[in-house]
Formats: C-alpha cells, sequence, structure tokens
C-alpha cells in the first residue's frame, strides 16, 4: 500500500544487477511489486504454496526456507540478472514451488507426495516461467533462480 501511495517509487529497492545500491534489494524486492495487479498474481500461488509448505515442516523450517530462497535468488539476481529493476515475490514463489516438488524427494511421505502431485497439476503451468519471455518486463531469470534456489534448499534444509 505503501508503494502505491507513493506511485511506486519504493521499487528503486530492488535487486539491479551489480550495482552496489542493487544488494538492498535482495531483502527487500519480495515486498515490492510494479503494480496491484502484479500484487495480486503474487498473493494466490504464494498463500497456496506457504500453506502446502506447512503442512510438510515446522514453522521455524518455513522461515528458514524463505529466508534462504530469498538470500540465494536474490544473490544469484544481483550477479547474473540482466539490467533492470527487479522486483516481486515471484522468485519466492518459484523457490516454494521447487522445494516441494524436489523436496518429496528427499522426505517421501504422503502429506509431501500429495502436495507435489497438487503442485504439478494445478500449478504445473510455472515450468514455463522458467524459460526467456518475450515480455521484458517479466523478470524470467527471478523465476529461474529462484525455482533453483528452492531445489537447494530441499537439498540444504
Amino acid at each position: 500500500m505503501v508503494n502505491a501511495l507513493t506511485r511506486y517509487r519504493l521499487n528503486v529497492l530492488g535487486i539491479y544487477p551489480r550495482h552496489m545500491i542493487g544488494l538492498i534489494g535482495i531483502p527487500c524486492s519480495s515486498f515490492l511489486h510494479g503494480s496491484f495487479s502484479h500484487l495480486m498474481f503474487n498473493v494466490f500461488p504464494l498463500f497456496i504454496l506457504s500453506n502446502l509448505i506447512l503442512l510438510q515442516v515446522s514453522e521455524s523450517t518455513y522461515i528458514h526456507v524463505s529466508l534462504f530462497i530469498i538470500a540465494v535468488s536474490g544473490a544469484l539476481l544481483w550477479l547474473f540478472g540482466r539490467r533492470a529493476i527487479h522486483v516481486g515475490a515471484s522468485a519466492l514463489i518459484m523457490g516454494y514451488f521447487g522445494f516441494i516438488v524436489i523436496g518429496v524427494y528427499h522426505q517421501p511421505n504422503v502429506i509431501g507426495i500429495i502436495a507435489a502431485i497438487v503442485c504439478v497439476y494445478y500449478l504445473g503451468g510455472m515450468f514455463s516461467n522458467l524459460l526467456p519471455s518475450k515480455d521484458k518486463t517479466v523478470s524470467w531469470e527471478g523465476h529461474l533462480f529462484g525455482f533453483l534456489s528452492g531445489i537447494l534448499a530441499a537439498w540444504v534444509i
């Protein structure tokens, strides 16, 4: 709301690759969005995937996974992203997606298998977000690095 009231001027706190000022975006970018519709497109998958993860792990593990995905995907985006200001929770969402889909391999249990099946069946279209898009306003790099960070989180955490 604050960002919208300031006409999205807070988006300068997003990730700006390979610039020192862009480092502030690593912890901030997930909380900034380019528009209200951008926020809405992130809220629903974030809510669904967060709850699917919380069905499988403790609250503290969920927080560790979230912080890990934000830090690693943000660092990768800062290092390798294209020249633009990257904002939005898409990297975190894709990280959750990767964590759920790959995490079932590491800890196979009934709830994890059901969560992975639900993710792939209902949200499988998210795989297409891992490839470059003609829409230059979409950070496909953030999607890719988020997904890879989620897979890494499944291995590490």
